[in-house]
């Protein structure tokens, strides 16, 4: 199989603002010469930030999930609901659906991220070769479904917006929602700052 020539060894670079691809500058600060951001062969720090963001990730994902995401008020008596209680409350009242939903979204999607993260970030570390295409899939996959894991976030907002009944019912934020909006962002940005190059350059400098 014949293999192609990448944009380092024919002396490119692209940019990561506007994407695009210029000729490696020759001081360690060049700038693209369509929208002025600084090139770089590899995003500085990629790693190191990415771990960061990650370590961070988890720490909220703690309290984001025993913490109460909702706290309903019932004529005077009050109700705490974690994202798990919320869940299995929706499956014994028949909603398997918005229950499957939450689940996905709020339980499965960001432990999944993160899972993957730390996967690649690990297979980077020990420069391993292993299915190159599919880890950059699953790279692909994983800044592609971060954002849907605000779906709970957006349930609780709408939820606290229509249930205000006075003394009768009320929904109020809990504070897993902070956490838990936290978790989403931080590792919205720890995806953003891994660059995906980076497995493919144990690869081509092995050959």
């Amino acid at each position: 199989m014949k293999e192609c020539a990448t944009a380092r060894q024919l002396g490119l670079v692209n940019c990561h603002d506007c994407r695009l691809l210029v000729e490696t500058p020759q001081h360690a600060h060049g700038r693209c010469p369509r929208c002025g951001a600084r090139l770089h062969q590899r995003k500085p720090n990629s790693l190191a930030r990415t771990w960061a963001l990650v370590c961070a990730a988890i720490i909220f994902i703690i309290p984001a999930n025993l913490l109460p995401m909702t706290i309903t008020t019932t004529l005077g008596a009050k109700q705490a609901d974690t994202i798990l209680s919320g869940v299995v409350y929706f499956m014994q009242s028949g909603s398997w659906e918005i229950a499957m939903v939450i689940f996905i979204a709020s339980v499965f999607v960001p432990f999944a991220k993160l899972s993957i993260l730390i996967t690649l970030l690990l297979s980077v570390q020990f420069r391993s070769a292993w299915r190159p295409k599919d880890r950059t899939t699953l790279y692909r996959l994983t800044e592609l479904v971060g954002r849907w894991s605000m779906v709970d976030i957006y349930v609780v907002t709408i939820l606290v917006a229509l249930v205000k009944l006075g003394a009768v019912a009320a929904i109020e934020a809990g504070p897993a929602a902070v956490y838990f909006a936290a978790v989403v962002v931080v590792t919205m940005f720890a995806a953003e700052s891994f660059d995906p190059r980076l497995i493919w350059d144990a690869i081509e400098e092995d050959v």
